[in-house]
């Protein structure tokens, strides 16, 4: 586990603040740009990207992109992520143009529709191409939205982990261990909206706020370019002399990072701490002993900062990156992969040889010794032989013809020693598949 933090020469550095933009798509994404505070985003440029002309009519940001063509007719993609990966496929000069002159992209979607879903892969692509740093910051929908939505999500969310930087990703459905019975659809999904903006507003303080130990940009680049992980992220605020231990209560317990096995996961993992001029050294200590005993296996940045608003208030935004999925699943599977592999090509490499004997032709040499190539053998050979056990046999079931009904009186139609009112596969022994 390493902790990166400033040597104290360099605690007092100012930030240096970095071009960023923050670009909304399709109408969840347009729709969250409204709610966040314009004001903590200063010195952002905004951008509102949607092929429904209605949703970009309402929207009160400078930069409105309107990707349309004959095709959709001002009536968006229908729900269709094809249609919005195509047209932003066809106006992709248009997308890297507004992503130009920014260090850092913050996209804000939501994935399962049309527009969120086709167009945010493309548009991370030309932002990267750019040679901006790529943060996408995205919602999956509600499993009651339907499988449709479902699907369109998790391929859209594929995508987009293979050209960002880094996804942070919220399932819609975790929300409902923030909410009770009584939380209305209008609530819910605005408190599903303000969690992500903590996402994106945790972020643009590591990048912005100057602070005691300051985070810098570079550190932020070194940490997530080309991962292409999915990251999880928790923002809890409290108060009073026991406030670092219950932020840190509040963290372990927070739904988004299930709880805490999210820490144990991850492979990077970045702290903002941020209080009034009543924060201590020992409370800033306290956290980061927390955070460090539950992510030993990361690699964690810490900044700290002192905001004079905050008064008696401690507030810790957390966001942690988990490996990449695929690549996760090869790490973990490692030695039985190889195996199975080695098991294949023996197989294939045997097959070779019979075939060379047959033709006369000399058997391709394999890496593995006899021994070891009559062990892969051994193995697949019972392999086989287990499958062949395991498929299902039929049977025919043991009963006994009680009563004909109307026709128990009528005389069986025999031929040739047959009685053909029993069915053929019957008399047979034919076994049905």
């Amino acid at each position: 586990m390493k902790t990166k933090t400033e040597t104290p020469a360099a605690m007092l550095e100012p930030a240096g603040m970095r071009a960023a933009k923050i670009i909304g798509v399709g109408s969840a994404g347009v729709s969250l740009l409204e709610v966040m505070n314009r004001g903590e985003f200063t010195g952002a440029g905004f951008a509102a990207v949607n092929t429904d002309a209605t949703s970009l009519a309402g929207s009160t940001v400078a930069l409105k992109i309107h990707l349309e063509t004959r095709l959709l007719r001002g009536l968006g993609t229908g729900g269709d992520p094809e249609r919005g990966r195509a047209i932003a496929e066809e106006q992709f000069t248009t997308l890297k143009t507004a992503c130009e002159g920014a260090d850092v992209i913050f996209i804000v979607a939501g994935l399962g529709g049309g527009a969120g879903s086709g167009i945010t892969p493309v548009l991370a692509r030309a932002a990267r191409e750019t040679g901006a740093l790529v943060l996408a910051f995205v919602t999956l929908p509600f499993v009651c939205e339907g499988n449709r939505r479902q699907q369109q999500a998790q391929q859209s969310l594929e995508q987009l982990r293979a050209v960002a930087d880094g996804v942070i990703c919220l399932p819609c459905q975790k929300t409902f261990k923030l909410i009770d019975e009584n939380t209305s659809v209008l609530d819910t999904f605005r408190i599903t909206g303000e969690l992500l903006v903590q996402g994106v507003r945790g972020v643009w303080r590591l990048l912005t706020r100057p602070g005691l130990i300051q985070i810098h940009f570079d550190d932020l680049c070194a940490l997530v370019r080309n991962r292409h992980s999915e990251s999880a992220f928790a923002s809890v605020e409290a108060s009073g002399p026991a406030r670092s231990r219950e932020v840190v209560e509040k963290l372990l317990n927070h739904p988004l990072l299930e709880e805490g096995r999210v820490l144990a996961e991850s492979e990077a993992v970045l702290v903002s701490m941020m209080g009034g001029r009543d924060l201590t050294m020992a409370e800033v200590n306290r956290v980061m002993e927390q955070i460090n005993r539950h992510c030993e296996r990361a690699q964690v940045i810490m900044g700290a900062a002192v905001d004079e608003a905050m008064k008696t208030r401690l507030s810790v935004t957390l966001i942690a990156a988990r490996q990449n999925p695929d690549a996760k699943t090869e790490a973990q599977s490692g030695a039985p992969a190889s195996v199975e592999c080695a098991d294949m090509s023996a197989s294939r490499s045997a097959g070779r040889r019979q075939v060379a004997a047959v033709s006369g032709e000399s058997a391709p040499q394999s890496g593995l010794s006899l021994e070891q190539r009559e062990q892969v053998l051994a193995r697949h050979n019972s392999g086989r032989a287990r499958k062949a056990m395991a498929r299902m046999r039929q049977a025919q079931l043991p009963l006994a013809i009680i009563s004909k009904g109307r026709f128990d009186k009528s005389e069986p139609t025999i031929h040739k020693g047959e009685d053909l009112d029993i069915p053929t596969y019957i008399r047979r022994g034919v076994a049905l598949n």
